[in-house]
């Protein structure tokens, strides 16, 4: 059971945090606080003692934005620690040591803006590094349209990964909107073209008929969410567009 102690490091840069569980070993029961003020970093703790207590008070996050999401991607070879959220009042793990697969990221509301991490029982503790990026998402993040590439395109191939529970999409681009990084490149001939990630459970196909592919950088991979086809977008957005309700324009074709 994690109990709080007084014991505060601050990272040195505000957005990466790196320490050692030696540092209290001989107390194991103690609890460390880190206080990290970005949206995005990481976070490497060796020889994994106690606990720890990741204080998340990112600068970009006001008061109006108080519920966000938290994404953490553990790096590969991460051991001897289990990951908790706190859910009304008490302790929920979200990332249990023994079950982290290459390339998964574990994304989870957070409303207290913490993240609790334990040390597991070691014989030895020297052959243990806990560490982890993570990134934070909030609502109005999300909404922001210069964070976001928009593209018009057919799905030309799906490969899909079990293991990582992630679809790669490789897509013929016919109209390019928007885009913030150089996802997409020119192709002979005319046109664009790149690959996207996206869930396993959207269910993504090859087929017919064109889709709106909407996503962002995530831990440094063009991802995005479920692509509706462009016929249906387009539908929603006339409607939208004609009740006055949408917050931007894009020419329609």
């Amino acid at each position: 059971v994690i109990s709080l102690g007084s014991s505060v490091q601050y990272s040195s840069d505000l957005c990466n945090w790196k320490g050692s569980g030696l540092t209290h070993e001989t107390h194991a029961k103690d609890v460390e606080q880190v206080y990290l003020r970005c949206s995005e970093g990481s976070v490497e703790w060796l020889y994994p003692t106690g606990a720890l207590v990741i204080n998340l008070r990112p600068n970009t996050l006001t008061s109006v934005n108080k519920h966000f999401t938290v994404c953490i991607k553990p790096f590969t070879d991460s051991k001897g620690a289990n990951i908790y959220v706190e859910k009304s009042g008490e302790l929920s793990v979200v990332v249990p040591e023994g079950e982290i697969s290459p390339s998964k990221v574990y994304c989870f509301s957070l409303e207290q803006r913490r993240l609790y991490i334990e040390a597991t029982p070691q014989l030895d503790i020297s052959r243990k590094i806990t560490g982890f990026q993570y990134e934070l998402i909030s609502q109005r993040t999300l909404s922001d349209l210069r964070t976001v590439s928009v593209v018009k395109g057919s799905i030309r191939a799906v490969t899909s990964e079990q293991e990582t529970h992630e679809s790669f999409i490789d897509v013929a681009v016919g109209k390019l909107y928007r885009q913030k990084n150089k996802i997409f490149l020119p192709k002979e001939g005319g046109g664009w073209e790149g690959t996207i990630r996206t869930n396993l459970e959207c269910g993504v196909k090859t087929g017919m008929g064109n889709f709106l592919f909407t996503g962002r950088m995530h831990f440094g991979e063009p991802r995005m969410g479920c692509a509706p086809r462009y016929r249906d977008f387009k539908r929603i957005y006339l409607e939208a567009k004609n009740q006055g309700l949408n917050p931007c324009e894009i020419s329609m074709d």
